[in-house]
């Protein structure tokens, strides 16, 4: 994000609501991308709704409660879906992303797609605070930012 979002966000961080739904399978992985998203949101001063979901194909069903329930300006879904041996893991990639795709476009918030889609464990965690980052913080940023952009573009 660029500094004058961050002040925007900061200043108007009590007008804001967000949803964060995680799912509990793979839970070492998804509790740590929870974790980053929500030191993200509580530095900025952002309320928020944490919920959590037995796996990720459930995701989308919960931010969509969220979303109806008219608490939430944007929602960020987390998941960490890791290959198998066995085709489940295309099928439950595909439907994750489908479902939280049709939300952001059905009621017109940001759904951040925050579920990690990996060949295994260690790619994984390289994403949940490793190597590679913590994804959970950055998509705590894109939904602010996101959130940002909204209230720019309907001055």
């Amino acid at each position: 994000m660029i500094k004058g979002q961050i002040e925007a966000i900061k200043k108007h961080a009590d007008e804001y609501v967000i949803g964060v739904v995680t799912s509990r399978f793979n839970e070492v992985v998804t509790s740590k991308l929870r974790e980053g998203a929500l030191e993200e949101l509580n530095e900025v001063g952002v309320t928020y709704f944490d919920v959590s979901v037995p796996g990720a194909v459930e995701i989308p069903l919960a931010a969509q409660w969220l979303i109806e329930s008219k608490k939430c300006d944007a929602v960020i879904t987390l998941g960490a879906v890791i290959r198998g041996e066995t085709s489940h893991f295309d099928y439950v990639c595909n439907s994750v992303e489908r479902g939280c795709t049709e939300l952001q476009l059905k009621f017109n918030i940001p759904v951040v797609f925050g579920v990690l889609t990996t060949e295994n464990g260690p790619q994984a965690l390289a994403r949940a605070g490793g190597a590679k980052g913590n994804k959970g913080k950055e998509c705590a940023q894109v939904a602010l930012e996101m959130l940002a952009l909204s209230r720019e573009l309907k001055r």
